[in-house]
């Protein structure tokens, strides 16, 4: 599957037409909510933070922050899209650099869509010697179909089963900085 360009006035124009389904504040105020989750939960753990890039970036950089105990951080970069709207096979572009044997590790991405993705990058987590996966996601789409991992352990907000943006989510590779999350 090729890659879909547009240029950044067709992605502008996109924008003109999408409708705000969360705001900033919002969407800080999910995040604040999932990392006091997080903390509850992983306090004591040590966990292995693991960024999925590109989508987690911004998700990443605003949640680990606000996680007031003791972790460690690495990334991952695998992706089906490659820029695309619709999915194919699992490229790995990069494994975690830390060995993630008996870790316990927390996945952060940007959404769970089909969650194919999601489940691909866990399994292999635990293929890599993982004591426990857990996901977060800003945002989960409700879909009618069935899907590999059906809710993330940690959820920052909910999204109707359109196209969304914004806060790490992108159009074409454009519009991952929006302050908002935005729906075609």
């Amino acid at each position: 599957m090729s890659k879909q360009q547009i240029s950044a006035e067709q992605a502008q124009d996109a924008l003109t037409t999408a409708e705000l389904l969360y705001s900033e504040n919002e969407v800080e105020q999910a995040i604040a909510t999932m990392a006091e989750s997080i903390t509850n939960k992983l306090q004591y753990t040590e966990p292995l933070l693991l960024p999925i890039m590109i989508g987690g970036i911004v998700l990443a950089g605003k949640l680990i922050p606000q996680l007031n105990f003791p972790l460690h951080v690495d990334y991952i970069h695998a992706t089906r899209y490659r820029g695309n709207t619709s999915g194919s096979e699992l490229n790995w572009l990069k494994k975690p650099g830390q060995s993630l044997q008996d870790k316990t590790v927390l996945l952060i991405d940007d959404i769970l869509d089909e969650g194919i993705t999601l489940a691909a990058i866990i399994e292999n987590c635990y293929d890599a010697g993982a004591h426990n996966v857990l996901t977060a996601v800003l945002a989960e789409k409700k879909l009618n179909q069935d899907k590999p991992i059906k809710h993330a352990d940690f959820t920052g907000l909910n999204v109707p089963d359109r196209y969304v943006f914004g806060y790490g989510m992108d159009y074409h590779e454009y519009h991952r900085n929006l302050n908002g999350i935005y729906a075609l």
